[in-house]
């Protein structure tokens, strides 16, 4: 079937994080929300029909996967990846950042260094000093509008600071990058020679571009699948948070159990219901639909490029090669971060996320969400557009 992802949806008075506290997070009224990574589209009709289903029901007692879960997850991931998995790898977890820490817990102790790439998503940098751990960035380098690894300042680092663990972002949030198996290898090959552990985030495996290829970090060498734990949800494909729900691999039992472990001390130990449904439906049942998702949003990604190139010069567009979120550079304009933030959120009365939350390699910079109606994204630019013209 043909979905519609033009379809404009009222999401307000939903608890909706994204439409319903703008005045709590300090936004003035009538702004227009961009900045979160939730998709304003609804998941897969099949998908839903299985959800109402079992809501239909009307108990929610305690619950654990059966063997149709496994499969539906493991073939997700091997038929999108060719990352053949069994199913006692996988442990269901509450969400992605709550798997890092508790892979951050398991695997390092206090005061040990853990190893970023700025700029990138920001609640890696807050996990790690919450949980009193030490972080050390290796900055990604941009060259012609493309950001890259410095490989030699990446070994540097986990040398000279002994890092116990690099939390990998793949593909990489805000700068959209899908990084290549060479580039996977060689940050693979750095951290097993160092004895450093790899946690890598594929939160937002599902969203690639043409001529780009998402690798599972698991399968682009055989020695790393027992140095890495894969970090997985549908949530940011299928616009799922809210579900609470994630599925993390483990392929090295030793590893495997400390994880577990720390998750027993967590006081987590069965899973969401509706997470398990949610999950299992759209890895039944999206498949088309995603295609057809990453098709409207390519088309949204070409109509910002177009409208910044005729209209916004000044605002250049970093080419994503994955993801809804585009990083965009306003560093033409010349003003500090808190004059841009003040610009687009009290000028445009349009809500992005600010680049320098990701690292002060973000200053100039901000992220806006694309994984909305092509209307919505219009009155965006529209709103963007009216104020720079301000300061022309």
């Amino acid at each position: 079937m043909n979905y519609n992802f033009d379809e404009i949806i009222d999401r307000k008075n939903t608890n909706s994080l994204k439409y319903d506290f703008i005045k709590e997070r300090g936004m003035p009224e009538g702004i227009l929300p961009l900045w979160v990574a939730d998709i304003d589209f609804k998941i897969p009709p099949d998908a839903m029909f299985e959800i109402l289903e079992r809501t239909n029901h009307g108990i929610f007692g305690y619950s654990d996967p059966k063997e149709d879960y496994f499969q539906a997850v493991q073939n997700w991931f091997f038929n999108g990846f060719g990352y053949n998995s069994n199913p006692e790898w996988i442990v269901i977890t509450p969400g992605v950042i709550f798997a890092i820490s508790m892979a951050i817990k398991a695997y390092t102790k206090k005061g040990d260094f853990i190893l970023i790439q700025k700029p990138v998503y920001y609640p890696f940098e807050q996990i790690i000093n919450i949980n009193e751990r030490r972080c050390v960035s290796s900055d990604l380098i941009i060259i012609n509008n493309k950001y890259h690894i410095n490989f030699d300042d990446f070994e540097k680092k986990i040398s000279e600071y002994k890092v116990k663990a690099f939390i990998l972002c793949s593909p990489h949030n805000p700068v959209g990058r899908v990084w290549t198996k060479y580039e996977l290898i060689k940050v693979g090959e750095i951290c097993l020679k160092h004895n450093c552990i790899v946690i890598s985030d594929e939160i937002h495996c599902d969203i690639v571009y043409a001529g780009n290829q998402h690798h599972m970090f698991p399968t682009v060498h055989t020695n790393f699948a027992m140095n890495t734990v894969v970090c997985t949800a549908p949530s940011k494909t299928f616009s799922l948070a809210g579900i609470q729900h994630s599925n993390t691999f483990i392929a090295n039992p030793e590893l495997r159990d400390a994880f577990k472990k720390e998750i027993a001390k967590s006081g987590y130990c069965h899973s969401n219901i509706m997470g398990l449904i949610a999950c299992k439906a759209v890895y039944s049942f999206g498949f088309e639909w995603v295609q057809q998702l990453k098709q409207y949003l390519i088309k949204n990604i070409l109509f910002l490029k177009e409208f910044l190139s005729k209209r916004l010069p000044e605002i250049k567009m970093i080419d994503p090669e994955s993801m809804y979120l585009v990083w965009l550079d306003f560093r033409a304009l010349n003003l500090s971060q808190e004059k841009l933030d003040d610009l687009i959120t009290k000028c445009a009365l349009v809500w992005l996320s600010s680049g320098t939350i990701f690292g002060s390699q973000g200053q100039g910079y901000m992220r806006i969400n694309i994984g909305c109606p092509k209307k919505v994204l219009e009155e965006a630019l529209l709103r963007i557009e009216n104020a720079v013209c301000q300061l022309r």
